[in-house]
């Protein structure tokens, strides 16, 4: 990614940031107000940025059909050298290190709802053919007093348990 584009990017986030603060401090909190699901709607602002500057194109946040439980936090294109990869992408948010990883969150449950998700995403996909796909995670820790810290784990788990 071109570097004014990272700067760009970075003073757009600082923008939000900025916007979210003057929000709070006025009464009109921009996260909702369970402590729990605010931490994880910042780890999901936090996790699109830090995807932008890996250079994926994000085409869509907390989608979902309806009619299925749960819903895919982002859905983003990645260009590689062997072509562009869809990703299904799970955010996990923590402020501590003190239980599981947030990884560990992903579990068997949850990996069937994601791929149950993702399968009815590419059958609204226009055209016939199906694109390269896969499932990352992001994990973010919010520790007190530190920079968040931001890991992509790309193919993170398959379409089927066994990948």
């Amino acid at each position: 990614m071109q570097p004014l584009t990272i700067l760009g990017l970075s003073a757009f986030q600082r923008g939000l940031a900025a916007l979210a603060w003057v929000a709070g401090r006025r009464g009109r909190a921009p996260f909702p107000d369970a402590p729990h699901l605010a931490t994880g709607e910042r780890g999901e602002l936090l996790a699109y940025f830090h995807l932008r500057r890996l250079g994926f194109a994000v085409v869509a946040q907390r989608w979902n059909d309806g009619p299925l439980p749960g819903d895919l936090d982002l859905v983003a294109w990645q260009s590689t050298d062997n072509g562009d990869v869809l990703c299904f992408i799970e955010v996990k948010t923590r402020t501590s290190r003190d239980v599981a990883t947030a990884s560990a969150a992903v579990d068997r449950n949850k990996r069937k709802i994601l791929r149950r998700l993702a399968g009815q995403y590419l059958r609204q996909l226009p055209g016939s053919e199906r694109p390269e796909s896969r499932f990352d995670v992001v994990t973010v820790y919010e520790l007190p007093g530190k920079k968040p810290e931001i890991q992509l784990i790309a193919g993170a788990f398959g379409w089927s348990e066994g990948d």
